[in-house]
């Protein structure tokens, strides 16, 4: 028995644990049980897991085998309708008359082993471990392909971005992108003592703390010991904060900043600050801000036309569901 196998039947037999511990009988019949009628093609059971396996997240698959399969249970139904809008847009390249070649298969896979610098022996080594056999992946591949074409021809072929909207989509959006420059930050802050004689004790606090960064000491980790806000939990991370937005005790301290160094503690009305400069955001010439308006313009305009196709596709087909 391969090991690919093996894997198999230990899915398995977790799933009939599952299914025998939730109340359901007959589990070895339910593996193989037709979940989705679509047209003139069914999808089973373990097509169904068969697929959530492969598309699941790193998180997820790094989870033990039943705790992943329980989140995949609980999902079922909401994967379902996902699977079953792809078989209906397979189906709808094929009426259009589309095939994918296998030189379009070929050049595809080529493409890929080049992206990431792979040979064909770490290329099949890499498919195997995300648990494809090679034929399986040209058979997924192949079914992508077709549907980006149907899509390409049906959808985003259709899709204009007239001027006018990238002018009323920049006019009601005016920090689209933020063009004007910027600054990721993370921060340690301690709040404004009540008595003004505790602010030596508190700068002191301050001092102790970048000893502990000039040791070496992380600085989401001393944020989420010492700093008195919210979000010193979560290491400090200020987020993005546009220059005109900043007050001007952080201007000044930014000045003498490059990327990664860490402020001298200073004070604001709300109290004592040390801050890093995690990223200087430049600003974008209006030209880059207008093409990046157009493809949000786009892709917004893509999505809303795509919706309406799958729904036009669901309306026309019989479906059948039997989860």
């Amino acid at each position: 028995m391969t090991e690919e196998t093996m894997r198999l039947v230990r899915s398995m037999m977790v799933l009939l644990i599952l299914f025998a511990a939730s109340g359901v009988s007959n589990a070895a019949v339910l593996l193989d049980k037709v979940v989705a009628v679509v047209n003139q093609e069914v999808i089973t059971w373990s097509e169904l897991y068969r697929n959530m396996e492969s598309d699941a997240s790193p998180q997820l698959k790094a989870l033990k085998e039943d705790e992943r399969l329980k989140v995949f249970k609980s999902n079922e139904a909401a994967y379902l309708e996902t699977l079953i809008n792809v078989r209906l847009q397979a189906q709808e390249a094929k009426t259009m008359g589309m095939s994918v070649s296998d030189d379009e298969l070929k050049e595809a896979i080529e493409n890929i082993k080049k992206k990431y610098a792979m040979s064909d022996d770490e290329f099949k080594a890499s498919l195997k471990k995300e648990g494809f056999s090679y034929d399986d992946y040209r058979k997924k591949l192949q079914e992508q392909i077709l549907i980006g074409k149907i899509v390409n021809q049906q959808v985003r072929g259709k899709v204009i971005a007239s001027d006018a909207a990238v002018s009323s989509f920049i006019d009601e959006n005016k920090d689209f992108k933020f063009g004007g420059e910027g600054y990721r930050l993370s921060q340690i802050f301690f709040k404004m003592p009540k008595k003004s004689e505790d602010k030596k004790a508190l700068e002191e606090k301050a001092v102790l703390v970048m000893s502990k960064l000039k040791g070496g000491e992380s600085f989401a980790d001393l944020a989420k010991k010492y700093s008195e806000e919210s979000l010193g939990s979560s290491g400090g991370d200020l987020g993005l904060i546009m220059k005109d937005q900043l007050m001007k005790e952080f201007a000044a301290a930014l000045t003498e900043l490059k990327q990664g160094e860490v402020s001298r503690p200073f004070w604001t009305e709300r109290g004592l600050h040390i801050i890093r400069l995690d990223e200087k955001i430049a600003p974008k010439d209006p030209t880059q801000i207008r093409d990046e308006a157009q493809k949000e313009v786009s892709n917004r305009i893509f999505m809303d036309k795509y919706n309406k196709w799958i729904k036009a596709l669901r309306e026309k087909a019989f479906i059948e569901i039997r989860l």
